[in-house]
């Protein structure tokens, strides 16, 4: 059988889900609330983020490379020739026109890590933008884990291209400070039998909104995808993830779970696969998990799925929503666990899943202090702590 070219461009999606993507802020008008993709977001909000202007400064970053392992900028003309795909909204358009230079981030093919490459950025008010390319050569192993906090509003585009047979786990910790707004673009191609694991962890800001794309340059390649948010009172958390089978015998995996406590607190996902003709033998499925933990709270979550070949091994999503677990509760109170100590258990164990996976012991210790912080953050409001 032949195997279709799809390394190269890939054909026009005419969905609403989709919109065209271009390089021209132009061609992302400023959105009024009433387009499909920007239903769930608080406008008001991201102004900064949909407001155009003059160029701004990035993060302030600090990262140590291992050798071989290089940090370079470029021209933010380069951008479209270095970049897996144009900008799909405005806040990832504004972010490419007002960035000063492209940061690119190279791992040599062959090379295999045995420490995680650790990226800080740190935003130290106001408004900031950045635009990064990481390429990772085939056959490489590593892990990059890039951590983001601070305050002010920053706007990314981020483009990530994974060389043939490569394995790459890449970790985001967004732990931003309370007043925080962040938004932006992360585009994915995964190389011919590549295997890549993303996390992305939302633990703070104000308001953020991410969309995470991944397509795949040649048959063989997976991808798993894996989130965990916890949204407090006032805030506002969105992922919208698209993955793009347009490659035979590929595989994908998206498992996201959100807890929520407060008023107002707003979650919202959007996970969207298309299978395309040429994807035949491939198998996905999504899942998003969100666990309600006081009233006053709002979950959206919508998973999509688009299927133009029946050729296929196997496809499926779900999505549930809901309070804690009446037996899970009983089961630890029935033992003598007080009901605030059970509550906690259950929520470190819906969030475990993720955490485990991530491959990072350093990273994964932070994140589960993270969840414990929240949970008693929340017992103090309700009474129940010290």
């Amino acid at each position: 059988m032949t195997t279709p070219n799809v390394a190269g461009a890939v054909e026009t999606i005419a969905s609403h889900l989709h919109p065209s993507p271009s390089w021209n802020v132009s061609d992302h008008p400023m959105p009024t609330g009433l387009e499909e993709i920007w239903r769930f977001t608080p406008l008001e909000r991201i102004q900064a983020l949909l407001s155009e202007g003059g160029t701004l400064p990035g993060l302030a970053a600090d990262c140590d490379l291992p050798t071989g392992v290089e940090l370079t900028s470029a021209p933010i003309a380069d951008l479209p020739k270095l970049a897996v795909e144009p900008p799909v909204d405005r806040v990832a358009a504004l972010a490419a026109a007002r960035a000063k230079e492209v940061a690119v981030l190279r791992i040599p093919a062959e090379v295999e890590l045995a420490e995680p490459i650790v990226y800080t950025g740190t935003c130290a008010g106001g408004a900031t933008a950045e635009a990064l390319v990481l390429e990772v050569g085939a056959h490489a192993r590593a892990n990059l884990v890039m951590v983001f906090k601070g305050s002010g509003s920053y706007a990314a585009k981020y483009d990530v291209r994974i060389g043939d047979g490569a394995e790459v786990n890449l970790v985001y910790v967004n732990d931003w400070d309370d007043d925080a707004v962040h938004g932006g673009q992360i585009s994915l191609l995964v190389g011919r039998d590549a295997r890549v694991r993303t996390v992305q962890a939302s633990l703070g800001g104000d308001v953020i909104r991410l969309q995470e794309n991944a397509r795949f340059a040649g048959p063989g390649g997976e991808i798993e995808q894996f989130g965990l948010y916890f949204v407090d009172a006032g805030q506002h958390v969105q992922h919208r993830l698209f993955v793009d089978h347009n490659a035979p015998k590929c595989r994908s995996n998206v498992d996201y779970r959100g807890a929520l406590q407060g008023e107002g607190a707003n979650s919202v996902w959007i996970g969207d696969v298309l299978i395309r003709k040429a994807a035949e033998g491939i198998e996905t499925y999504e899942a998003n998990k969100n666990l309600v933990l006081t009233d006053g709270c709002r979950a959206d979550s919508v998973p999509n799925l688009e299927i133009e070949t029946g050729e296929i091994e196997g496809a499926g999503h779900s999505s549930t929503t809901g309070r804690f677990d009446d037996l899970q509760l009983f089961y630890l109170r029935a033992r003598g666990i007080p009901e605030a100590e059970a509550r906690r258990l259950v929520v470190h164990g819906f969030f475990n899943d993720i955490i485990r996976r991530i491959g990072v012991p350093a990273v994964e210790e932070r994140l589960q202090e993270q969840v414990e912080k929240e949970l008693t953050l929340a017992a103090q409001a309700m009474g129940e702590g010290q």
